[in-house]
């Protein structure tokens, strides 16, 4: 009995059973947890980098909407009209349809390796689901299309240009479909430990609304941004078709080995792998096994029997674990009840854009602009401190397949302490460089000083809820990890979206959009109350005093941190001298109080997440025990002859000699 082999790092295959079950093989699996996290680790860098490009060309699309249309009557119909692609966004990319299809996925790819389903279940999966969706998306932008007079006039009834917002949303109803697409793509995607396409499509998707903004603007005025979405949202699916294809092609995600050989007969073989070493108390390898070596029914192969079976060569192995796992249920289509609860969650959670809209389509004009900008820079923390949760999102739905509940646990709790540090580092940055940051990436052409003085307030506010937000998002996939529905988190995130309506409702009259802002904050710090508190048997039984400990500690660190940065950013901002030099000031300054104060406090996460990074910069196998390694050449080889005995001359063909008569 051998344990899982380990494979290349892009594979990055979680074993199916912990170490317990198996004597003798605990080196082997400390062994495959630390190249575990090693990927882990590297495929979060990954998608962090790609995040950071992504969320750069963001800014860049920003800035030319706001160089090129300014913050005035043209920008605020567009943005009533992006409503639609932040709510597809939202619903079908990041939240909503994967936490549906992430953990179907995981649960496929679990009896695949299993052997238990006849068939191929990733592919049946494909099959039942992806024609389905795709009617229920068409169908979905169409309606959107019909309806966008009575949508617009609900989501901001004060507008100026009300036709303009229309024609705005029918461009852009096109996401729908293209964004259903290219979510579905991505959690298929994560599911295989494939990140580096769907981590990439927010590229693509700036690149063309940037592209078209700036080729058809002249003519068709904000329009062309509309139309940069349609184009976009194509492009994101683009991105993604080639992996796919190849995933469903391919189960092992390499080619077929046997047809390479017919057609190379030359070449070389590279096996890595992990085997017990014999005198660890395991029984040598054998090749061959008898009838009475197999487990049988009655000798404990029943989940829930403490009953020894037999093991490799006659050896007592213990039972098998009790804990049910996912992966030996029934195979179930995709219930409706499952994916109403996730995209009732998602559309609740995305709902306070619409509020915010709603209580500011009554204000001046260049209000929503205000928020908008705002919302789209101080957001940058919290996206990427929740790169890590998406990465360990499949990890998580696979150990909860597993029925493996200790090692989905212990992800989690390290998930939400490491996104809490990030998030309150960015915070601090935010709060402390906030009016740089505005004038560096949008002051010039038709955005003055005075709204870069109003982004600029209103982010500070924002950043106040930006813990909360990535608490929700973190502990949102432990509750849907399992693949069934589950409505707390729609209780809860219909509280929170209740407390921002109050709270907007009476704060927007005394303090304008600073005060819906706040009333954001406070209804999503709410419902990461709610959520941080329901958890247990709804979701991943964490440990809520460890978890609440580790959200608290780092508050403190990020107050002085953020005092410390507006000082030092105060001090060197002059009206001669470039926003860069006192934004980078501030910045180091809040990232070197974070630094000094972090581990004497006890922020959990601050020395790992160093190691994590390191760990991942390093060669998985340098770190790997009782590793296999062995180089297979292929290529003809003369035969021995005797001694004394000449080698015979290669005959040729019938063919060849044929050409020869004939020359």
């Amino acid at each position: 009995m051998t344990t899982p082999p380990v494979h290349a790092p892009d594979e990055a295959a979680v074993p199916a059973a912990r170490s317990a079950d198996v004597p003798g093989a605990d080196a082997g699996a400390d062994a495959g947890e630390r190249s575990s996290r090693g990927l882990l680790a590297r495929a979060a860098l990954l998608t962090a980098v790609l995040s950071v490009a992504g969320s750069v060309l963001g800014l860049a699309r920003d800035q030319a909407l706001a160089r090129l249309f300014g913050a005035g009557r043209e920008t605020d119909a567009f943005l009533v009209a992006w409503t639609v692609p932040e709510f597809a966004a939202t619903l079908l990319i990041e939240d909503g349809l994967a936490f549906a299809l992430v953990p179907m996925f995981s649960l496929a790819l679990a009896r695949r390796a299993q052997g238990t389903v006849p068939g191929d279940p990733v592919r049946a999966l494909v099959a039942a689901t992806l024609p389905r969706l795709t009617l229920a998306f068409a169908a979905a932008g169409a309606l959107v299309v019909a309806a966008a007079p009575v949508l617009v006039r609900a989501l901001a009834p004060g507008l100026p240009d009300h036709a303009l917002a229309v024609d705005c949303t029918r461009l852009t109803a096109t996401c729908v479909v293209s964004f259903g697409l290219a979510g579905y793509c991505s959690a298929a995607l994560r599911a295989h430990r494939r990140f580096l396409a769907p981590a990439a499509i927010y590229c693509a998707y700036n690149t063309g609304i940037i592209t078209a903004m700036f080729v058809l603007g002249g003519r068709w005025g904000v329009r062309a941004a509309a139309v940069g979405v349609a184009v976009g949202g194509l492009l994101m699916v683009a991105a993604q078709l080639p992996s796919l294809a190849g995933q469903l092609r391919h189960p092992d995600g390499r080619p077929d080995r046997r047809r390479l050989r017919s057609r190379f007969p030359v070449g070389f073989r590279f096996r890595f792998g992990f085997r017990r070493d014999e005198g660890a108390g395991a029984a040598p390898r054998t090749s061959t096994a008898t009838a009475t070596d197999a487990p049988t029914p009655s000798a404990g192969a029943t989940a829930g029997t403490n009953a020894p079976h037999r093991g490799t060569a006659g050896q007592e192995a213990p039972a098998p674990r009790t804990t049910p796992r996912a992966a030996d249920t029934p195979a179930r289509p995709l219930a409706l009840a499952l994916l109403g609860t996730v995209l009732l969650f998602a559309l609740c959670r995305q709902s306070q854009v619409l509020i915010e809209r709603f209580l500011a389509s009554g204000l001046p004009s260049g209000a929503i602009s205000h928020l908008n900008y705002a919302q789209k820079v101080a957001q940058i923390p919290m996206t990427l401190s929740l790169m890590l949760c998406t990465v360990t999102f499949p990890v998580v739905a696979r150990a909860v397949a597993d029925g493996d509940t200790e090692r989905a646990r212990a992800r989690v709790e390290r998930d939400v302490a490491l996104a809490a540090g990030l998030v309150l580092l960015g915070t601090a940055t935010v709060v402390a460089c906030a009016p740089q940051m505005v004038q560096l990436l949008f002051q010039r052409g038709a955005f003055t000083a005075a709204d870069t003085a109003a982004t600029a307030g209103v982010m500070r506010v924002y950043a106040l809820g930006l813990l909360g937000q990535t608490v929700v998002g973190a502990l949102a996939r432990c509750y849907f990890s399992a693949g069934r529905a589950n409505w707390y988190p729609l209780g809860a995130m219909a509280v929170g979206i209740a407390a921002t309506a109050g709270a907007g409702a009476w704060a927007v009259g005394p303090w304008g959009v600073s005060g819906i802002a706040a009333a954001n904050a406070a209804g999503i710090t709410v419902t990461a109350a709610l959520l941080v508190a329901g958890t247990g048997p709804r979701s991943v039984p964490v440990r809520v005093r460890r978890v609440l400990g580790d959200l608290a500690r780092p508050v403190p660190v990020a107050v002085a941190a953020a005092v410390a940065g507006a000082l030092v950013a105060d001090r060197l901002a002059a009206p001669g001298v470039s926003p860069a030099v006192p934004l980078a000031a501030g910045a180091a300054a809040v990232v070197g109080v974070f630094a000094v104060l972090a581990p004497v406090l006890g922020v959990r996460g601050a020395v790992p997440a160093v190691e994590s990074v390191r760990r991942s910069l390093r060669p998985v196998t340098r770190r790997l025990p009782h590793g296999r390694i062995s180089l297979r050449i292929r290529f003809p080889l003369p035969r021995r002859l005797p001694p004394g005995a000449r080698p015979r001359r290669p005959r040729k063909s019938r063919k060849s000699r044929r050409s020869r008569r004939s020359r």
